[in-house]
């Protein structure tokens, strides 16, 4: 078996994004949200197919998944690769923009459902060393829970240090599941998940099609290409930086050498013409 990359955008959808195999996101979402007895979500509604990118722009309209449970509850499960800015600010906006748009203009709102929003992250959020943490509206004082519809999760990738042998739950082993998969070639015995299982299948790209090899191949490109960009303007940036570095030291260096000349009693002339500064 060969695993793809999963946290590759392309390959998150063929995942996640199948409703013909939503025992996969069913398990996952009961596994971060820690849902249980008649909590946990038994179905599924996808309200948007997934299609490949066309490959004018290279670029797939939609790079998360969406998913309704039986009690209306909406799901936001996006995989997020950087740091950009406004990330934050983004999945604010993202998550009430699903919330409001569950009903029309003259809808009462007592029809609104909740929306939860997971963000699987390629780099670390938080300050703290947990790679999972949850955010909610509450009253700061007592810890109090009035505005109930709206909940954020984050799963930082780096943060998850857990080998092979070490994982106990089926979180854990979702989380494994999505950084290690592609330096796998056999489905770990330890993944009994139902759910893990499908997605290792779903993750073996020697049963995808043509269609997805290519786009999942195109995807591969492009991200190494924005990588490479983002580097270069890294390493662009740091040469700018040496370089206004140097020009400050010497105008630094100048204004002393202006001062003693000064105190000499050098006229001021001679030090604008030995320097090169200005009056």
């Amino acid at each position: 078996m060969k695993f793809a990359n999963v946290t590759d955008d392309i390959a998150f959808r063929i995942i996640f994004g199948d409703e013909n195999k939503k025992v996969v996101l069913i398990s996952f979402l009961n596994a971060v949200l820690c849902l249980e007895g008649e909590h946990k979500i038994t179905d599924l509604y996808f309200p948007n197919t997934y299609q490949l990118p066309k490959f004018r722009d290279g670029k797939s309209t939609i790079l998360d998944v969406k998913a309704t449970d039986e009690s209306g509850r909406s799901f936001l499960v996006e995989m997020q690769v950087a740091d950009i800015n406004g990330f934050s600010k983004r999945v604010l906006y993202y998550t009430s923009l699903g919330y409001v748009s569950q009903i029309d203009r003259g809808v009462f709102y007592d029809q609104l459902r909740p929306t939860i929003f997971i963000g699987i992250l390629q780099f670390s959020m938080s300050n703290n060393d947990e790679y999972i943490h949850r955010h909610q509206i509450l009253n700061v004082e007592t810890g109090e829970r009035l505005l109930m519809d709206m909940e954020f999760n984050f799963i930082e990738l780096p943060k998850f240090k857990l080998e092979l042998k070490d994982l106990n739950t089926v979180l854990e082993k979702w989380v494994y599941f999505i950084k290690e998969a592609e330096h796998l070639n056999i489905i770990p015995d330890n993944m009994d998940d139902k759910g893990l299982q499908t997605a290792f299948e779903s993750a073996n790209i020697q049963t995808w099609t043509k269609e997805e090899l290519l786009a999942y191949d195109y995807s591969g490109m492009r991200e190494t290409d924005e990588r490479l960009k983002i580097e270069r303007g890294m390493e662009k940036g740091m040469e700018v930086g040496i370089e206004k570095g140097i020009e400050v030291g010497l105008e630094k260096g100048k204004l002393e050498i202006a001062q003693k000349m000064k105190l000499n009693g050098m006229a001021s002339s001679l030090i604008l013409e030995l320097t090169g500064l200005n009056l």
